[in-house]
């Protein structure tokens, strides 16, 4: 099979010629294999796609043009109302994301207990700290005030965790700096849940040079180092 390990970009299927030489083509939408309700994903065209290989499909047979360049992945699930993000919630934003972003570590090592592999050894010693720490604010939907009154108070509980969701980003490449394609994955899965992310995101870009560097990115959540 000349397609055997061939690769192509999201949105084209590898095509053998005449000759045998593998090619990319685009992948017709039609063809995609059918998916799930929770598989579906919304476009920036405000157009529910079954999933991600009909949304880069259609992207790709409409490469060259404005609506080609314009359309992308903005958030997982199907399309529905934003609600536009107040000067309030956006304050408040960085508490919840914080105390997620330390939950979801601890429970990468709750579950490395067991099964290791999700987090270094590195990460994991550092999150062990956090975990055996009995003064810390157990999961869960605390308000404003008390993730406030935390941080504070445990302010060396959420640093780590703030510098390690942006290495997670800061992959393609790895330069200390979160490019929108970077900051894509995260986005798209948490805007349904969290409609301030976008403009979280914008406002984080405090030079608006495209980049979010690792110091705007702990700015932003109210990390000094």
């Amino acid at each position: 099979d000349p397609c055997w390990n061939f690769h192509c970009k999201r949105g084209k299927v590898c095509h053998a010629d005449k000759q045998g030489k593998p090619h990319c083509i685009c992948q017709d939408p039609a063809a995609c294999p059918p998916t799930k309700d929770y598989e579906h994903v919304c476009g920036t065209d405000n157009k529910t796609y079954d999933g991600t290989c009909q949304l880069f499909g259609t992207k790709c047979q409409l490469e060259g043009t404005k609506m080609g360049r314009q359309l992308h992945l903005d958030y997982m699930g199907s399309c529905k109302y934003i609600p536009p993000c107040t000067d309030y919630e956006v304050d408040q934003f960085p508490l919840r994301m914080r105390d997620w972003l330390k939950n979801i570590l601890i429970q990468y090592y709750e579950r490395d207990l067991n099964t290791s592999g999700i987090l270094t050894e590195k990460q994991r010693n550092k999150v062990k700290k956090i975990y055996q720490n009995d003064k810390r604010l157990v999961a869960g939907d605390h308000p404003a005030e008390l993730l406030l009154h935390d941080f504070e108070k445990n302010y060396h509980m959420y640093v780590y965790p703030v510098h390690w969701q942006f290495h997670q980003l800061d992959q393609h490449p790895a330069d200390r700096l979160l490019t929108h394609s970077e900051l894509a994955p995260l986005r798209a899965s948490l805007v349904p849940m969290e409609h301030c992310i976008t403009r979280f995101f914008q406002e984080c870009d405090g030079d608006q040079d495209k980049f979010i560097a690792l110091k705007e990115w702990c700015h932003c959540f109210g990390i000094k180092e």
